[in-house]
């Protein structure tokens, strides 16, 4: 079983003593990405105290131990889950081959192409989250934040490993460029556009580890399926650590409807907003929002790049060894494409250059077994209304329906419909005004919350409600 050195610089679990050349490049770098972090990361807790888990080993009893920890004292490192014996390539043109254990040189700029972009997304999460903190519901809430945040942290170490050992100089400057760009910045802004959203309050981050993390699933578990087999491994043991950002986000959303149910009750009208809440049609909007730009993130519908990465082996579909056939070929796949005047048409298109919309499919069932389980909350509370997901030709910015005025329901409108009924289904500066209204002041007191969330049902690694998760410095 594969282990962390501990006594490293930078710990890991892939010989890095071994290299002295890669190990002396990584820890030229490891300063620079300390310098951002206390630039961009958390802005005024650095120095507390947080009940964080680490890895010590990437087995299942080492890689989630708890500790207090200050968040620049992280064990940031790089991890592998263990190789798989006699790997083969699972899909495409190289079907049956080996797994490349070095980049081939005819794929080497799809490869660091397909790694930047996801590596660009791990700070640019952070830096959207970065103050946070400071209008925190709990410090249950609050210690969840810097877990995610720090793991978010780790994942951009183990693409700039990546780009160190496999891309020589092209790859040493690309992990500088990835902490160089900035969320939202006009000049250098990140890759994609969904982590140059603001995401300036905490119903935005709970939709934001909902929708926006689940995608990095899926694109993890694409990847997960490479013929590059380092890729492979580093984006399985990935994997691990995604699971609880998107429990952040499912559980923060659950508690957030909880306690509008409970404001709701409480009132008259069921107006939860006159008890200080969060009403259940402003949900559906940020939901809205944040689940059509989360979309964006699977790019093109229709993609010559997907085909591509797909007949060379490089990124697969999520499990790929469910399907039955595996090189996608002489196979079809039925969408409705925008026409030249305006209407949509049935279209047969071929399987390789669809495998973007095979994967976002996976995703919208997923993100639809969410929203389940906060429907049958509301149900149970005898009221009527349901959240939903929009159609996913909705509010896109990428794509063959990108700027196009859809309706929730996928119905084509005129702009000056879609235009007057926006702020029907998005979040208006009305909205935001409101939501950061009930975000003004943080909850530092062990088992308090702030009155728009509920209390969660259970701990962090079986410690009560009450917990003091982030010790505060005076």
């Amino acid at each position: 079983m594969s282990s962390v050195i501990t006594n490293d610089r930078i710990p890991n679990n892939v010989h890095l003593a071994d290299d002295r050349k890669l190990q002396r490049a990584l820890e030229a770098w490891q300063p620079r990405f300390i310098d951002w972090w206390c630039d961009m990361g958390p802005e005024g807790f650095q120095q507390d105290q947080i009940y964080l888990r680490t890895a010590t080993s990437v087995d299942a009893k080492g890689w989630a131990h708890f500790d207090y920890v200050k968040m620049p004292d992280y064990r940031w490192g790089i991890f592998l889950a263990d190789p798989v014996q006699d790997r083969k390539i699972g899909f495409g043109d190289n079907m049956g081959r080996d797994v490349w254990q070095t980049v081939p040189g005819e794929h080497r700029n799809a490869l660091r192409r397909l790694i930047v972009t996801q590596g660009d997304t791990e700070p640019a999460s952070v830096e959207q989250q970065r103050l946070l903190g400071k209008t925190c519901p709990s410090l249950y809430d609050l210690r969840n934040l810097f877990q995610v945040n720090v793991e978010e942290g780790r994942h951009l170490w183990a693409m700039v490993y990546l780009l160190h050992s496999h891309f020589g100089r092209d790859g040493r400057e690309e992990a500088e460029g990835l902490l160089e760009r900035r969320s939202g910045d006009e000049d250098k802004p990140r890759i994609l556009g969904a982590f140059n959203e603001p995401c300036s309050h905490w119903l935005s981050f709970f939709c934001f580890t909902y929708f926006t993390d689940r995608d990095g699933k899926y694109q993890l578990l694409a990847l997960a399926e490479s013929g590059f087999d380092a890729l492979s491994r580093t984006t399985r043991f990935m994997l691990t650590e995604e699971a609880h950002h998107m429990f952040v986000g499912e559980t923060g959303l659950l508690r957030v409807i909880q306690r509008t149910l409970e404001l709701m009750e409480k009132n008259p009208n069921d107006d939860a907003r006159d008890e200080g809440g969060i009403d259940l049609p402003m949900l559906q909007r940020y939901v809205n929002l944040w689940y059509s730009v989360s979309l964006d993130l699977f790019g093109g519908e229709i993609s010559s790049n997907a085909a591509a990465y797909f007949a060379s082996g490089l990124k697969g579909r999520c499990k790929e060894s469910k399907f039955e056939e595996h090189t996608a070929l002489d196979q079809f796949y039925e969408m409705q494409v925008p026409q030249d005047d305006g209407t949509l048409a049935t279209e047969e298109i071929p399987l390789r250059t669809a495998m973007n919309e095979v994967l976002r499919d996976e995703y919208v069932d997923d993100s639809q077994r969410g929203l389940d389980k906060m429907n049958r909350l509301i149900a149970e509370a005898g009221y009527d209304f349901r959240l939903k997901l929009a159609s996913t030709r909705f509010n896109r910015a990428a794509g063959i329906y990108a700027g196009m005025p859809f309706d929730p329901e996928g119905n084509l409108l005129s702009k000056e419909d879609f235009d007057a009924r926006k702020n029907d289904w998005l979040p208006s500066e009305e909205d935001e005004a409101y939501v950061k209204s009930l975000m003004t002041e943080p909850i530092y007191e062990p088992g308090k919350m702030a009155n728009w969330i509920a209390a969660p049902n259970r701990g962090i690694k079986g410690a009560p409600a009450d917990f003091e998760y982030v010790k505060r410095q005076a």
